[in-house]
Parts: C-alpha cells; structure tokens; sequence
C-alpha cells in the first residue's frame, strides 16, 4: 500500500526527472524523448498543486517538505 508521503514523493521525482530529460540538449537521447519529456511537464503537477491536494485529500496525498523541487 503507498501512503500520502510516498505518492508524493513519486510525483515529485518524476516531475525532477521529465524536468532533466527535457532540458537536456537532445545530443544524449532521441528528440522524441525530449518531446514527450517537455509534453508531459506541460500538465504536470507543481509543489502548490500537491500541497492544495494534500490540504484537501490528506489520505491521497502529503503536503511538499521545504528544500523539495
């Protein structure tokens, strides 16, 4: 069972890696990769976003610790 902090944390690192993949150069991976990483962060959800839907659904989701990205 994944409790509140651990899909948190999931979203968050996912968004650190999209964010990785989309600013790399391109030179490293293939362009269709780049896109869909930039496509993907477009609807991605920020730090704000979480923490509205933990203060909300505290049973889905835990509040973004400072220091977080």
């Amino acid at each position: 069972m994944t409790i509140p902090y651990e899909r948190t944390k999931a979203v968050i690192e996912t968004r650190e890696l999209l964010q990785l993949l989309a600013s790399s150069d391109g030179s490293a991976m293939p362009c269709r990769i780049h896109d869909l990483a930039r496509h993907l962060l477009r609807h991605f959800p920020l730090n704000v976003d979480l923490d509205v839907s933990a203060a909300v659904l505290p049973n889905i989701w835990a509040t973004v610790k400072k220091g977080t990205s």
